[in-house]
């Protein structure tokens, strides 16, 4: 227990630092920046002018119930069946140790303690916030607002929000609000991140030029279920952002004796911008792959999109021949695999591989395929189930209804209740016996359709369910067991495209699947936002046939594959339909993206322009900043360029050391660095070449 009043928590490069208020009993952010921030007057203080409000709705608290904030937007509410809906606490005591701090609040009323916890996390520039909540009295608490955490921004002129937005096939958009006055708020209640939102938020004074580097504070809340985030222009010129979870039944009861933890929020800070920020993000979530990051992303060819549902082993066979001929190193069977799977109709539940399919034996088939040198992957969509399967017929308890109302089908499907432990066993159990009675070394787990009548057969209003939170429990103890029981599987988490994407699930997968638009400069426009907010290594895109959804305009074979590369790279075309000129070009691709995936995936990536501009680009820094990476694109016009005086397009490179010489190991041209930081790389588009990968090694 310590009796200091202020605290600091490091960082690599920043520090955190809270005290608690000498205006009431609440913890209050003091400074958060680079090290050094914390001395001098603290950005946050106020003149405590506070007309019509009260100090705790002034102050930068870290986390404050209703009661003692009433106006401007509380963290925590929180009353006892049939009582008032407020906490008024008073300070518990403190408990530091290296990286970490606890504070403790308690309402001896009420029954609450309200310990705020915190975390750095070594290596990176990430702070862990969450709340434990305790009821100590002999009544349950009923939870109606349940909060993570809250942090303050000091703005002159308002905060420039950027947030990722979208729907199905558009998700990941990069998109800026300016907040002057008033609340923004975000969120999904579909079970999952959703294809809307992600879970993420970073803030910038809006007075800081969009260009150039300036001061960035980011959060991301680790959560897998309903969640939302809030950000609120307060008097006096910040701007407060709270995060949480939100119960699908509206309220959680909280039992004498018992200790809720809520999810935890990921606080990041960078001075060099949104770009910054993302390196801050990236750096995170390697650090979340641990030992499984220094397993090479293999080049995927995945069937779906060369044969949808008609799945047979030989047709699979000559895609795998194919693709195998590329390069590639890893062949996935998606959907239509097992019985009753002829259409999107029936067999979810039955996983069993279909013997009309695989008339030798679907071991024969894996081996079959193994013995062109890929490794083999499944499809599976374990938490679905169709109508019509026995999965169904023997547990039809088992998927979301209410009791007395019609279950709705999405996408001619129900949805399992993973919150159930019988449905948990009944995952396991599948996936263990997939994972050990077939040499499978890649699963890609999906979700196409979020809970709609989300209630549990026979349970009552007595069982006070908090199904939300169960069905995140259920998901995240099979993908621990995945990782536990069969380390050697690479793990892909989608659903429908991106619904599904957090640090819960990035921290338990190897990849993840950010659209099913495929489609390339849709594709491009998703993975800028992408990139924002998550690392490459986790990026799995392929190659495809696909036209653009959004934006239709043609673009080469080129830019597909140097779009992909961005990521972890995938094929998914018809193979069988390619030209023996395409076939060599993709070979080509392939063998380059080998070369360079170490640094594409381990290194230090840069956001070069945005899609909006003509030309753009990824930047990808070697570890030892040996070799540098340049994926470069063109996203405007290429008519008429061939015809016409002009100069290459320029792409301005960043980090670099401006003393030092860079080659590109293509042309033998030699920069100066800083000729490439001034200038730009040269790049002279046409309507035959508008995308390119340079490789440049310092010397």
């Amino acid at each position: 227990m310590t009796t200091s009043r202020r605290w600091t928590l490091r960082t690599e490069r920043t520090g955190y630092t809270v005290r608690l208020s000498p205006d009431g009993p609440w913890a209050e952010l003091e400074a958060w920046g680079p090290h050094g921030a914390e001395h001098g007057p603290s950005a946050l203080d106020w003149s405590h002018r506070t007309h019509f409000i009260t100090p705790a709705d002034a102050a930068p608290a870290e986390y404050l119930p209703q009661g003692l904030r009433p106006f401007t937007g509380a963290d925590l509410i929180a009353s006892r069946p049939g009582g008032e809906r407020g906490v008024w606490w008073t300070f518990d005591g403190a408990v530091e140790e290296p990286g970490t701090l606890r504070l403790a609040f308690t309402d001896d009323v009420l029954g609450l303690r309200t310990t705020l916890c915190y975390a750095t996390v070594p290596g990176t520039d990430v702070i862990h916030r969450w709340t434990e909540l305790t009821c100590t009295g002999e009544e349950e608490l009923r939870l109606e607002r349940l909060d993570s955490a809250a942090v303050t921004v000091p703005v002159t002129e308002g905060a420039r929000l950027t947030y990722l937005t979208g729907q199905w096939s558009q998700e990941f958009q990069h998109t800026q609000l300016d907040l002057t006055r008033g609340t923004f708020t975000m969120g999904s209640s579909q079970g999952v991140p959703g294809h809307a939102y992600a879970p993420w938020l970073a803030v910038q004074d809006a007075a800081a030029p969009h260009d150039a580097p300036a001061p960035t504070y980011g959060i991301a809340l680790e959560w897998a279920g309903n969640w939302h985030i809030a950000a609120e222009a307060e008097p006096g010129g910040t701007v407060r952002v709270r995060a949480g979870r939100v119960a699908h039944e509206g309220a959680v009861r909280l039992a004498p004796g018992d200790t809720l933890t809520t999810p935890r929020l990921a606080c990041a800070f960078s001075p060099d911008g949104l770009d910054g920020l993302s390196r801050v993000w990236h750096r995170y979530e390697r650090r979340l792959a641990g030992g499984r990051l220094r397993r090479p992303r293999k080049v995927l060819y995945n069937s779906w999109e060369a044969t949808g549902f008609d799945v047979d082993a030989a047709s699979q066979l000559e895609l795998a021949k194919a693709a195998a001929d590329i390069g590639a190193e890893l062949f996935v069977v998606d959907d239509g695999w097992f019985t009753g799977r002829a259409d999107d109709t029936g067999g979810l539940g039955d996983w069993s591989p279909d013997p009309a399919a695989f008339p030798d034996g679907f071991d024969r088939f894996v081996d079959d395929v193994r013995a062109l040198g890929l490794d083999f992957g499944l499809w599976i969509e374990p938490e679905a189930v169709s109508p019509a399967s026995r999965l169904y017929a023997e547990h039809p308890e088992w998927v979301y209804r209410i009791d007395g109302r019609p279950a709705r089908r999405v996408r001619n499907q129900l949805l399992l209740d993973l919150g159930r432990t019988d449905v948990q066993e009944f995952v396991l159990g599948t996936l263990d016996e997939l994972l050990t009675g077939h040499h499978i070394s890649y699963l890609k787990w999906d979700m196409n359709r979020p809970p709609t009548e989300r209630g549990r057969p026979g349970a009552g209003l007595a069982d006070h369910l908090d199904l939300d939170a169960e069905h995140v429990r259920g998901y995240l103890r099979v993908l621990d067991h995945l990782r536990t029981a069969h380390p050697d599987v690479t793990v892909e988490g989608c659903a429908g495209g991106g619904g599904r994407i957090d640090h819960t699930t990035l921290a338990r997968t190897d990849v993840v699947w950010p659209s099913d638009n495929t489609a390339p400069l849709d594709r491009l426009a998703i993975q800028y936002g992408f990139l924002h907010a998550h690392a490459p290594h986790v990026m799995s895109s392929w190659v495809t046939d696909a036209r653009g959804v959004f934006d239709p305009r043609p673009r080469s074979l080129a830019f597909r594959f140097v779009t992909a590369m961005c990521g972890v790279l995938g094929i998914g075309a018809d193979l069988r339909h390619w030209t023996p000129d395409q076939l060599a070009e993709a070979a080509g691709w392939i063998s380059r993206y080998k070369e360079v995936r170490d640094v594409v995936h381990h290194g230090e990536a840069r956001l070069l322009g945005t899609v909006r501009d003509a030309t753009c680009g990824v930047q990808y820094d070697a570890e030892d900043g040996h070799r540098v990476v340049v994926a470069a694109f063109s996203t405007g016009r290429l008519d008429g360029a061939p015809l016409v005086p002009g100069r290459p397009a320029r792409l301005r490179l960043r980090g670099l050391d401006p003393t030092a010489t860079y080659t590109d190991a293509a042309s033998s041209t030699a920069y100066g660095g800083a000729h490439l930081l001034h200038y730009g790389l040269p790049l002279a588009w046409s309507a035959d070449h508008d995308a390119e990968l340079v490789v440049l090694t310092r010397h």
